[in-house]
C-alpha cells in the first residue's frame, strides 16, 4: 500500500522512485515508467519452493500469508508452479496483520484437523515469528510437519533474536541471491 502511494507521487511529480524492499510481483515499471525495482520481485522463489516440494514428492502444500498485499502478491504465482509439478493447495490460510495470538493459535488448529502437513509461510518477519512461536506452541513443530518459509522471512533471519530463531528450528528457508 505505501508502495503503491509512493509510485502514485513519482509519477504525478515525473520524478524516478528506486526501491530496494518492495518484492510484490504486482508492483511492476510496467505500470510506471518512473518505478525501478532494485530487488528481486517475490515471484522469482517460487521455482525453488516448487523444485524442493517435487523433489520430495509432495503432493498437498497449505499456504498460510498474511491478509495485505504483500502476502497475496506472491500467491498466484506460487499456487501456479505447485500446480505445474502437480501439487494441490487444498486450503490457504489468511492471516490478519493484526491478528492476536489466540486467533493465531485456532488458526493453527484448523490446519491441525486436516490432512496436509507441507506449509509454505509468506508473510512479514514480525507475524512469521509470533506464527512460529504458536506453531512450536501447539505442536506442530514436530516430525511430520514440514515448514519452508520464502524470500521474505529469511532475508531478516540473521537480525533476529536468538530465542526467535530458536522456535523456528527445522524450518527451510528459502533465499534469492544475485
Amino acid at each position: 500500500m505505501q508502495a503503491d502511494f509512493v509510485i502514485d507521487l513519482g509519477d504525478k511529480a515525473q520524478v524516478p522512485i528506486i526501491s530496494f524492499s518492495t518484492t510484490s510481483p504486482s508492483l511492476s515499471s510496467i505500470w510506471s515508467p518512473y518505478f525501478v525495482r532494485a530487488t528481486q520481485n517475490d515471484s522469482s522463489q517460487v521455482k525453488a519452493i516448487s523444485a524442493i516440494v517435487q523433489a520430495f514428492g509432495w503432493k498437498e502444500v497449505v499456504s498460510i500469508y498474511v491478509n495485505n498485499e504483500f502476502g497475496k502478491g506472491i500467491i498466484p504465482y506460487l499456487t501456479n508452479a505447485l500446480l505445474d509439478i502437480d501439487t494441490r493447495v487444498p486450503y490457504r490460510s489468511v492471516i490478519s496483520p493484526l491478528a492476536t495470538d489466540d486467533q493465531i493459535v485456532e488458526d493453527l488448529y484448523k490446519l491441525m484437523t486436516i490432512q496436509t502437513r507441507v506449509f509454505i509461510v509468506h508473510m512479514d518477519p514480525t507475524l512469521a515469528l509470533r506464527l512460529f512461536i504458536k506453531v512450536k506452541e501447539v505442536g506442530m513443530m514436530s516430525e511430520g510437519y514440514v515448514w519452508i518459509i520464502t524470500n521474505a522471512m529469511t532475508n531478516e533471519l540473521s537480525s533476529m533474536d536468538p530465542s526467535f530463531i530458536d522456535s523456528m528450528e527445522g524450518v527451510l528457508g528459502v533465499k534469492t541471491y544475485v
